[in-house]
């Protein structure tokens, strides 16, 4: 009984696997005759992870980035394939770090130009930066990154700074290695009428710094997306932020403004032709003009002659200072120049670019400085910057300020941040966190040499809540030989070793003789260490190993002190640890005779200088002095034996942007000899003249203001008139109830 239904069930199977045979191989035989009829070619079924197979269906790129008249969907995908034919690069698959780990380090070598090559303005800019960093080589054997000497900022085939034939030149480099550790700066791509991301050349494996740059096409951790800005933008320094530190309340006569080109056609001109819908002219100010090009007239529509006539009405200088938010809508490409000019100004940046990818994305939170609308939902824009808290608005104004001083005020910012986070990405075992990018005073002052901890910098103190050590060391500039047991320096040794805040004492021994030994020097409660010099007056400021503690006092030989002066002056320290603290000031000042900047040692109500022959500082501005500066200057300090402390002074106010503090001392304090003695007068006994008396030596100071001005670009000195005391300094009470009474003793 069991057998019969096997085989009937056997037999029922097979009944059915030849009806789906028949009626299967039938329908493929009628399909195969109706396309024979219409002359197509029969084709199998399609696998559904073959993307070339199904050229119906759009893939995920397309259909958010539709758009760009005149090209289908699979013309554009084919142009992105061209463009992007190593868009998985990555720093691990396209760099070689084999280059960057030798004795060189770091290195940046610049092709050089090729006879009658022409550059443009921003483009010279960009090398002239490099060229001027601390990364610079002119050995291409040392070099870890390479940047070409053609110029690439402009690649529209229709500009006039367009420079053809790319392809052929760079594959005549024999270090072109397809674009292996280069980098490849660029502000225009593509052309009308779609302005696609096309350089008209292949740039292989090299990274791109490119302003407008889609997300779409972003390469993280490799690309670097970089500010659009004009050629007037300056090369050094650059100008403040325009917010006050007394500006309250923080909202101001506008709420939202915008004044700008509108497209008429083509792209980019869907976002802009909207913009006169949330335009009220009360507090919402939203400009457009189609007065523009040459063509203009042609394309004019009905509103165009309205819009001019109300584009006339404000002025956009007087809209940016006066407004809370600044709409930053596409152009014809997704940067825009309103980006920068809204930073500066302190106008909240209310983004219209939808897939664009912001610059410095990597290591900046933006979400802090700026908010993004999206272009297809403007009208919701009001309401949306209408909710935002004036606590909200204020934090947003400061951050875009510091970004706009840290990052982009100037094109050598632009640069050097272009080129540290490619460092930080080649040595990320010791690159900075985001926390240091996004606080005062920028990534770009912060050096991970020196420490990747942020308690070890005196500027992130305040944040994390810590104060400094309780102990400080000294070190102490010497330039005289030691001849005599009552020579200043011996007398300044035992002030110094008994102040119960002093851990050791460092002598720079600076002089042409030996350093005497150690017997020689006074015995004291406090380790006692010999330097050599190597008659630099730099070396001064070198990050000794040596120095343990945070603070460091700087002493010259002849400095005359109390050992309460110095305990007072490290109290003061200890609150203002990012600042100079010290005794002697000293000014500077505009010569508008000149038109140069003065120096002076007058004592006067205002100072923006204090000495380091007697002041206190963070260990961390030797590392900085020593590793951020240019050679040039430091050799110029050498070469005069002059200037070190106001090149000091002038890079913590850069750091800072804070004048340094004096305190209360008990006499004037003078500019004492920095320059060696000669030795036929050493012989004699006769003593050289002080550089304070001597005119050349205020000529060499007022020269050296001058050349550091011209190497920041700006003048980073801060005048102050404040000045800090003991409690009840000079009062008429008891002495008994002052902590701090030999201050008054003359």
């Amino acid at each position: 009984m069991q057998a019969r239904k096997k085989y009937v069930l056997l037999g029922l199977c097979m009944c059915c696997w030849l009806l789906l045979y028949y009626w299967g191989g039938l329908q493929e035989r009628l399909l195969g005759l109706i396309t024979h009829r219409r002359g197509e070619v029969a084709r199998p079924w399609p696998n559904w992870l073959d993307r070339d197979l199904l050229p119906g269906y759009a893939d995920q790129a397309e259909l958010q980035n539709a758009g760009g008249p005149g090209d289908s969907p699979r013309q554009r995908r084919q142009s992105w394939a061209g463009i992007y034919k190593d868009s998985r690069c990555r720093m691990d698959t396209c760099f070689d770090f084999a280059r960057c780990q030798g004795q060189s380090g770091f290195r940046v070598y610049i092709y050089p130009p090729e006879k009658g090559e022409r550059v443009s303005e921003s483009y010279r800019k960009i090398l002239t930066s490099v060229a001027e960093s601390r990364y610079f080589t002119s050995d291409p054997r040392e070099a870890c990154l390479f940047v070409l000497g053609i110029d690439t900022l402009d690649r529209d085939q229709l500009s006039t700074q367009f420079v053809p034939n790319m392809d052929e030149r760079i594959r005549g480099y024999p270090l072109w290695n397809d674009g292996r550790n280069h980098v490849i700066f660029n502000l225009y791509s593509g052309t009308w009428p779609n302005y696609t991301e096309d350089l008209g050349f292949n740039v292989g494996q090299a990274i791109l710094a490119k302003a407008s740059l889609n997300t779409e096409h972003f390469r993280p951790g490799f690309d670097i997306s970089i500010p659009l800005f004009s050629k007037e933008h300056p090369q050094k320094g650059g100008e403040r932020g325009w917010l006050v530190r007394n500006t309250v309340p923080p909202r101001r006569k506008y709420l939202l403004m915008f004044k700008g080109k509108r497209y008429l056609t083509g792209i980019g001109s869907d976002t802009r032709n909207a913009l006169h819908h949330i335009h009220n002219g009360k507090d919402i100010v939203s400009l457009t003009t189609c007065r523009h090009g040459k063509d203009w007239e042609k394309h004019k529509d009905a509103r165009c002659d309205y819009d001019n006539q109300e584009y006339e009405r404000f002025d956009y200088q007087e809209l940016l200072h006066n407004s809370t938010f600044c709409l930053v809508p596409r152009g014809r490409r997704l940067g825009s120049f309103r980006f920068l000019e809204s930073l500066q100004a302190a106008c909240i940046p209310v983004l219209l670019s939808n897939g664009w990818e912001l610059p410095f994305s990597d290591v900046i939170q933006w979400n802090q400085a700026v908010i993004e609308g999206d272009e297809r939902l403007l009208l919701q824009v009001p309401s949306t910057v209408r909710a935002v808290d004036i606590t909200r608005v204020l934090a947003l104004r400061q951050r875009t300020q510091m970004l706009w001083e840290a990052y982009f005020s100037s094109v050598d910012k632009i640069v050097l941040t272009t080129l540290e986070i490619i460092k930080d990405r080649v040595y990320s075992h010791i690159s900075r966190n985001k926390f240091m990018w996004n606080a005062l005073p920028g990534g770009l002052l912060v050096l991970p040499e020196y420490s990747t901890h942020l308690a070890h910098y005196p500027f992130y103190y305040l944040n994390l809540g810590i104060s400094p050590g309780q102990e400080f060391t000294a070190v102490i500039h010497a330039t005289s030989p030691l001849v005599s047991q009552s020579q200043p320096i011996m007398k300044l040794l035992q002030v110094v070793s008994k102040s119960k805040y002093c851990s050791q004492i460092i002598i720079l021994w600076n002089s042409e003789k030996p350093p005497p030994h150690r017997s020689k020097w006074p015995p004291m409660p406090v380790p006692l260490l010999i330097t050599d010099g190597r008659r630099k007056t730099s070396s001064r400021f070198l990050p000794h190993a040596a120095i343990e503690t945070e603070a460091v006092l700087s002493l010259d030989e002849d400095t005359v002190l109390l050992t309460s002066e110095i305990n007072f002056a490290f109290h003061v320290w200890r609150s203002f640890p990012e600042r100079i603290v010290g005794y002697p000031p000293r000014s500077h000042f505009w010569d508008p005779v000149k038109k140069a900047w003065g120096y002076t040692s007058k004592w006067t109500n205002e100072y923006s200088v204090v000495l380091t022959g007697a002041a206190f500082y963070h260990r961390y501005y030797h590392h900085l002095f020593s590793h951020y500066l240019p050679s040039s200057l430091r050799a110029l300090v050498d070469h005069t034996s002059n200037c070190e402390d106001i090149l000091m002074n002038f890079l913590v106010s850069s750091v800072t942007h804070l004048p340094p503090i004096k305190v209360a001392q008990r006499k004037q304090y003078k500019e004492m000899p920095t320059l060696q003695v000669r030795p036929e007068s050493q012989h004699f006994g006769t003593k050289m003249m002080a550089p304070w008396a001597n005119p050349e030596h205020f000529t060499q100071r007022q020269e050296c203001v001058n050349t550091f001005a011209s190497w920041f670009g700006y003048m980073p000195l801060v005048h102050s008139q404040f000045r800090l005391d003991p409690v009840l300094f000079k009062d008429h009470v008891s002495v008994l109830r002052k902590r701090y009474k030999d201050l008054e003793r003359v």
